[in-house]
């Protein structure tokens, strides 16, 4: 698959979303991280739909609540002006509708996208911090099971995406499986994890600064020391053990995902 291009790289965090239908968002916490291929996206509603507490201790009202959250993680191909987000994993249960924008640079850190039928107009900027070292390790759960996820690093920042515990029904709002679900199944369907922060070079914990997870924001993904240069770099034992919910057998490396097979191109 063809390298997005270099502009593209980095964290870009969204300042505007306006739809044809009204809508306009300025305060959602949303950003995308792209490396040459993969790409993961965390969209977060502010303030937070629920207290700063742990997912096992969430209500039935709390837990509706997170299924407002959005994110996901994959491939990103880039055609002239044309780029599509091919979503591997995602919060949400799949669409049958392909995410493309059409794509426009106002400067070099300045990113307006419309939607391909002006639906919607997005901007996003650029974080300072996230040029320079830009890479992504995609994962799969080691024990042979589906589960799927990636660590993405660019400059400064991290972003981690992991599946959740049980797969989503195809085609039912994730609000609605939620409410049909006994309390351990609340859990499985909301332990998707979105975990976004800063690393500062391993001269510091890698702190997470937003997350899908209600009170993980504070916590460490990893310890200080790892300034990784290139995704080789991080040993095979920290890598496996990454999330709040790793795998029974842990996480091993695995070569990029192909685009899902419902997806077209643009």
């Amino acid at each position: 698959m063809t390298a997005v291009p270099d502009r593209y790289l980095g964290v870009w965090r969204r300042s505007l979303l306006a739809t044809r239908d009204g809508l306009r968002d300025e305060s959602s916490a949303v950003y995308w991280l792209q490396t040459p291929h993969l790409h993961a996206d965390l969209r977060l509603p502010l303030p937070r739909p629920v207290p700063e507490t742990v997912l096992e201790h969430c209500s039935v009202e709390q837990a509706r609540a997170l299924a407002s959250q959005q994110g996901f993680a994959g491939l990103t191909r880039v055609d002239g002006d044309i780029c599509q987000w091919h979503r591997v994993i995602d919060y949400q249960p799949p669409s049958e509708r392909p995410d493309i924008g059409r794509m426009r640079f106002e400067n070099a850190n300045r990113l307006l996208e419309d939607g391909l039928d002006d639906s919607y107009h997005e901007v996003w900027e650029r974080l300072p911090d996230s040029r320079g070292s830009t890479w992504g390790i995609w994962l799969q759960a080691a024990d042979g099971s589906p589960r799927q996820g990636c660590l993405l690093l660019a400059g400064d920042y991290f972003l981690f995406a992991a599946e959740r515990l049980v797969p989503l029904r195809p085609g039912e709002p994730l609000g609605d499986q939620l409410a049909a679900a006994n309390p351990l199944q609340r859990l499985g369907l909301l332990a998707f994890e979105l975990s976004f922060g800063r690393h500062l070079h391993g001269s510091t914990p890698w702190l997470i600064t937003h997350s899908s997870l209600p009170g993980r924001a504070g916590q460490q993904l990893l310890k200080a020391s790892y300034d990784l240069a290139g995704p080789d770099e991080l040993p095979a034992k920290a890598l496996s053990r990454l999330g709040l919910y790793a795998p029974n057998g842990g996480w091993a490396r695995a070569d990029d995902p192909l685009i899902p097979a419902q997806e077209t191109s643009p």
